[in-house]
């Protein structure tokens, strides 16, 4: 350890921080963007699932793909580290996201969603979130395996798409580390 456990790590020191959480990291997480249009969502969202090691993206119905000039701005070169799927009809993301053994959960207010916290998040889980607009749309939902959402106790009706599919991946790898011994931060 060093004098100062407080400064900031050095790039190497990140680099074998990150490297011993993904050896402690064995369920596999994926994600369906329906209908998500906004480009700097998504490049948001691409960011987001590169950091949690997201293995795969499949964009659904008129969502932007990553190659957007705005949402490879915010993506800053990870849409190139998570494998994506060019849009296809929603139905066709849940049928591929099961046939490679995920369990798909939207993350959607409705009437049986239970807590995020709640959700059996554990596995290998696909995530599902909808357009900025509308949501999940009902043939997805009737289609998941699951429904979630994230508590608020403020006075707005939702997050934005992109804070939304963080939160539940961090929930999403949060569960599954949870009781496991964990990775020591400390430097040589």
């Amino acid at each position: 350890m060093t004098d100062n456990p407080r400064r900031q790590l050095r790039p190497t020191d990140v680099k074998r921080l990150n490297r011993t959480w993904r050896r402690s990291t064995e369920g596999r997480l994926a994600l369906i963007l329906e209908s998500v249009t906004g480009p700097f969502n998504v490049g948001s969202i691409f960011r987001t699932a590169a950091a949690f090691g997201v293995e795969r993206i499949w964009m659904a119905g008129n969502a932007t793909p990553p190659t957007n000039p705005k949402a490879q701005k915010t993506a800053l070169g990870t849409d190139r580290l998570v494998a994506w799927e060019e849009p296809v009809p929603v139905l066709e993301a849940v049928r591929a996201a099961k046939e490679d053994g995920f369990t798909v959960v939207a993350v959607e207010l409705t009437g049986d969603a239970v807590p995020l916290s709640e959700a059996k998040l554990n596995g290998d889980v696909c995530l599902v979130v909808g357009s900025e607009d509308h949501g999940c749309s009902p043939a997805l939902l009737e289609a998941a395996d699951g429904v979630c959402y994230i508590p608020q106790v403020g006075r707005v009706g939702s997050f934005n798409v992109g804070v939304a599919a963080a939160i539940a991946m961090a929930e999403a790898r949060r569960q599954e580390w949870a009781g496991k011994t964990l990775p020591d931060h400390e430097s040589d």
